[in-house]
């Protein structure tokens, strides 16, 4: 995956707005398992501060380690609404981002980052409210001196992202859903949470999970028994 070098495509498909707009009120663990327990990146990808929540296309950024070269190529291809999803094409803690990239990414209306590497100025983008799911925080900077590509299909934390596909992240982690299912999987998340709804009553009532999932009967069969 991580083999074209020096390109970017300014022409990418994104999603329909409106079902980005559906997809951004739901948890990344409701949408995780409404798309069949697919879609998440592995779970070192934190927020640099709590509270940190997005939802969006992607723009996607493969970076070389210890350059930030292409996030800054990567700002002119953000449109407002828009999340930039860096991967790197080995694995690097340096901190490719800071405040200036912030500010310059919040200019075009970016709905945040996720970048498998590391960031710094956490306080700054805690000011800023501008969120970032990183793979660590860390002060020691980068140069510019080798090219990456803009808008090619990435590997991000074990996660196949393409440019356009939607990203949503929050306190439980990164989930990535592609452009096409978008309404779909939306509208499966939808039926989750109201299934869950019906459950959540049952369960403030009284009721046991044991007897509200039948799990008596298959415990039984495994041999579970109950001893005074």
């Amino acid at each position: 995956m991580h083999t074209e070098l020096g390109v970017v495509r300014t022409r990418i498909e994104r999603p329909d707005p409106a079902a980005v707009a559906a997809l951004a009120a739901f948890g990344t663990a409701t949408v995780h398992e409404a798309m069949g327990r697919t879609g998440l990146t592995r779970p070192y990808l934190r927020p640099v501060y709590p509270g940190a929540r997005l939802c969006g296309p992607a723009v996607t950024v493969l970076l070389q380690p210890g350059d930030n070269w292409m996030l800054h190529v990567a700002a002119e291809q953000v449109r407002p609404g828009d999340v930039v999803v860096a991967a790197c094409t080995t694995e690097s803690e340096d901190g490719f981002f800071g405040e200036l990239l912030a500010t310059s990414l919040r200019s075009r209306g970016c709905a945040g980052l996720v970048i498998d590497g590391g960031v710094r100025d956490v306080a700054d983008l805690r000011a800023m409210d501008f969120p970032v799911f990183s793979r660590a925080v860390n002060a020691r900077g980068t140069v510019k001196a080798t090219l990456g590509s803009v808008n090619v299909p990435v590997v991000c934390a074990n996660a196949l992202v393409r440019p356009g596909d939607v990203v949503i992240a929050d306190a439980d982690g990164v989930v990535v859903v592609p452009r096409e299912r978008a309404a779909g999987v939306a509208g499966a998340s939808a039926e989750r949470e109201a299934n869950e709804a019906v459950k959540r009553e049952r369960l403030r009532a009284g009721e046991l999970g044991l007897d509200m999932y039948a799990m008596r009967g298959p415990l039984a069969e495994l041999g579970l028994r109950y001893e005074d």
